[in-house]
């Protein structure tokens, strides 16, 4: 797929979006009750589920202990069904550790893992459907699953992925954009305080416009951030609600 294909003269993307334009995102909190936490997340078409447990007791080895704090544990994967291509995904293969890494670089910058010493935090992540930015919507899901863990937070951290095409950066780009030859970074970001946690990059990318992808990266992370805000809100409302507070 050629780069011009992505973005038409009149300035829209292959799905009607304009460069800067978010996929909608949708989102609910709680949705296992036998977890500590745990979040629903859609971005796009691209849909994914967060559980998280602890801080508890360090399971397995006694040596990963961190006297001074909690060791976060991360855990990606992918359902077999969340592609069009059906075929079994093992927990142990390159990218899904992969993935699972970058997890945990970012959620060791967000969560105040100095309060819980001696501790283990949880984060499973599973893609049950992916169109692009498998990274980032992983995030966004396992923030609110952190939050709704009752788990403090530096902030919220919030991910995008975003490309270049003819000049234009490209803000939360679907599976047809990144798998078009776009040069591509995700980028994970504590908006308030704008605290870079994670920067990615998979492709060749000239130095005159990093600079330019970085700002519309951390842009549309603040974006993400305000519709998490609003989710987070709204799901205080429903509790308080329901326990008649």
């Amino acid at each position: 797929m050629a780069g011009l294909e992505l973005l038409s003269d009149q300035g829209y993307r292959l799905d009607g979006r304009k460069p800067t334009e978010l996929r909608k995102v949708q989102a609910r909190m709680g949705v296992f009750a036998q977890a500590d936490g745990s979040a629903y997340l859609e971005q796009g078409n691209t849909k994914a589920l967060a559980v998280v447990y602890g801080p508890h007791e360090m399971r397995g080895s006694r040596s990963r202990t961190l006297h001074d704090r909690a060791v976060i544990n991360c855990q990606y994967s992918m359902a077999t069904f969340s592609t069009s291509e059906r075929k079994r995904r093992p927990h142990g293969d390159r990218k899904s550790t992969e993935m699972s890494l970058h997890l945990k670089q970012t959620f060791e910058a967000a969560v105040m893992t100095q309060l819980y010493p001696r501790s283990q935090i949880d984060i499973y992540v599973k893609i049950l459907q992916s169109d692009g930015g498998n990274y980032s919507v992983c995030v966004n899901a396992a923030t609110l699953a952190v939050i709704d863990a009752g788990i403090p937070m530096r902030d919220y951290v919030c991910a995008c992925t975003v490309g270049f095409v003819d000049e234009t950066p490209l803000a939360d780009l679907c599976y047809a954009e990144e798998s078009g030859g776009v040069s591509s970074l995700a980028l994970a970001l504590l908006p308030r305080g704008g605290q870079i946690a994670l920067l990615q990059m998979d492709a060749r990318l000239h130095q005159d416009h990093l600079e330019t992808l970085i700002e519309a990266a951390m842009t549309a992370c603040k974006g993400v951030s305000k519709v998490l805000d609003e989710v987070v809100r709204q799901h205080l409302q429903e509790v308080s609600v329901l326990t008649g507070e």
